[in-house]
């Protein structure tokens, strides 16, 4: 790379039975060479001819290229920014996944009201500290969005999806006490604790009306993350 340049991340998934003797399904090896040959140059000329035209246009001609390649090949995951990335699998053609993350910060208190005081406090530990903690919650929605043949756009464009998470999602949670702001974790209006679990399940449920209304457009599921290394998709795949 010279310069201002593109830098995407391709994931390819091979399903099948190891080979008894090697242990192997696929050599990494054939992977790569196979990317490098067929799908990075296909790549580059779309990024060169045609940067503004749709990437799920591009994954069809991607399939095609390396499922004679790859044997076991299901799906290809572009991404196209850390936090967008587009995916297609090769027995629904017709389809792409969406994936963007977004973020909020927010504190809550992890507490059972069926629980006394000590229980609370040896089930919960610090996280039933009283004044609350707070985390910095990482949340991506999964949406499968029916692919454009006609060459007028995506069916949902990131905007539009950024949009729905905003009013929906992140305006209801941002910077709040999830405790005392959000009635739906509320114990006193019959809320739950607002764990990771409850958290997925909820944000899902708010998501699912406004995207199931445009034609073709389905919520798969959406995963939060608490930490880095603590997440809850909802519902689980």
């Amino acid at each position: 790379m010279v310069g201002f340049g593109r830098y995407y991340e391709l994931d390819v998934d091979c399903r099948g039975e190891p080979d008894e003797t090697t242990g192997y399904l696929l050599n990494i090896k054939v992977i790569d060479e196979a990317v490098r040959t067929y799908a990075i140059p296909m790549i580059e000329e779309v990024c060169r001819d045609r940067p503004h035209s749709d990437p799920s246009a591009t994954l069809f001609p991607l399939i095609t290229a390396l499922s004679p390649h790859l044997p076991g090949l299901r799906q290809l995951r572009l991404h196209l920014s850390p936090t967008w990335s587009i995916a297609m699998q090769t027995d629904t053609q017709d389809t792409v996944i969406l994936r963007q993350q977004f973020e909020f910060a927010a504190s809550h208190r992890l507490h059972a009201p069926q629980l006394t005081d000590d229980e609370n406090r040896a089930f919960f530990g610090k996280c039933n500290n009283p004044a609350g903690h707070g985390h910095n919650y990482r949340f991506e929605p999964s949406v499968r969005v029916p692919v454009d043949r006609s060459g007028k756009g995506p069916v949902l464009t990131a905007a539009a999806l950024e949009e729905i998470v905003d009013a929906r999602v992140i305006q209801w949670l941002d910077h709040r006490h999830l405790n005392t702001d959000v009635p739906e974790f509320d114990p006193d209006r019959g809320g739950v604790i607002p764990s990771v679990e409850h958290i997925a399940r909820l944000c899902f449920e708010r998501l699912r009306g406004s995207l199931d209304g445009t034609p073709g457009v389905e919520l798969l599921s959406v995963r939060v993350w608490e930490t880095d290394r603590t997440s809850c998709e909802y519902p689980a795949r």
